[in-house]
């Protein structure tokens, strides 16, 4: 997942990625400070990036599950 934090945001340095380490409030305020968003289109930015990791991740799986047959 670090690696894409890094792609999709690649003006968070790697200090900030180590503060965030996972909370979700450190992250929007990161969002905030790097890229002048709102608070509000920060979490919106997040939530959507979040929800398109899930998607590919179930994606992958279940393309994994079809070579199998």
């Amino acid at each position: 997942m670090k690696g894409s934090v890094r792609q999709k945001y690649s003006e968070l340095t790697e200090d900030d990625i180590r503060a965030i380490a996972g909370k979700k409030d450190q992250f929007i305020s990161k969002l905030q400070e790097r890229y002048g968003m709102s608070r509000e289109q920060a979490q919106r930015d997040l939530e959507t990036f979040v929800q398109g990791l899930h998607v590919s991740e179930a994606q992958h799986a279940h393309a994994g599950g079809n070579t199998r047959d």
